[in-house]
């Protein structure tokens, strides 16, 4: 008789990896960290790993995985606000990706030391394709909202909404390619300030905005991010 898989022991098995290599991660960096050291820290046979994820790549992109669908998970309910209008609301998605982010901006960092190699290009596209579907529901609830009110103005709520996931997708493989520049003194936080400044002026014309009515992220925080010792002094 085959045996019978509890869904959620499952689950919280397979978080348990998760969890730990996000910590290794953090700790250790991506390409110091073997399987053998989730093993260990969770003290289970490498058949065990293997049960849930086909390599150390997989469980790379199951880190990943989890960081997108927990900042979904936390900005859901505000998004659900009959009083917030779209733009708002639009703020909001921006914003809360940035407090999660910085909230843990060790594991993040750590990721991006791996996310630019040509080895993990199969994992970071892979990443990329799976981010669609899971935000962009949400744009296009945001954008269906902004045309009611009369706050945005395309033609097709659907195809916006692709078109700004391309934008996000498109600045956050930028701010990676800056920090590593700025960090080799071959980029100025001035010239970070103005891609995100092309990025925003971007999606306000893609929503039909007018122009400067969007603040997706202060310059404060950007230094915070890019020179966080100038930041905390």
């Amino acid at each position: 008789m085959a045996r019978t898989l509890d869904p959620v022991t499952h689950t919280v098995r397979r978080d348990a990896f998760i969890e730990t290599a996000s910590r290794l991660i953090q700790t250790k960096g991506y390409e110091r960290m073997s399987v053998q050291d989730v093993l260990d820290d969770l003290d289970v046979s490498r058949g065990a790993f293997y049960h849930y994820f086909d390599s150390k790549e997989a469980l790379l992109e199951a880190v990943v995985d989890r960081m997108a669908e927990a900042v979904i998970a936390n900005v859901g309910a505000v998004l659900d606000d009959p009083d917030m209008r779209a733009p708002q609301k639009l703020e909001l998605l921006f914003s809360t990706i940035g407090r999660y982010k910085a909230a843990r901006r060790d594991l993040v960092l750590a990721i991006l030391d791996v996310w630019l190699s040509a080895d993990n290009a199969i994992v970071r596209e892979k990443v990329r394709r799976g981010t669609v579907p899971r935000i962009a529901p949400v744009l296009v609830s945001i954008i269906r909202q902004g045309v009611r009110e009369g706050s945005m103005a395309v033609d097709d709520a659907d195809e916006a909404a692709l078109v700004v996931v391309a934008l996000f997708q498109g600045l956050s493989e930028q701010a990676g390619d800056l920090f590593v520049a700025h960090a080799a003194g071959m980029a100025s936080i001035d010239a970070v300030v103005r891609t995100y400044g092309a990025f925003t002026s971007a999606l306000e014309r893609v929503l039909g905005l007018p122009i400067h009515s969007l603040k997706l992220i202060d310059e404060a925080t950007l230094r915070w991010w890019f020179e966080p010792d100038e930041g905390a002094a």
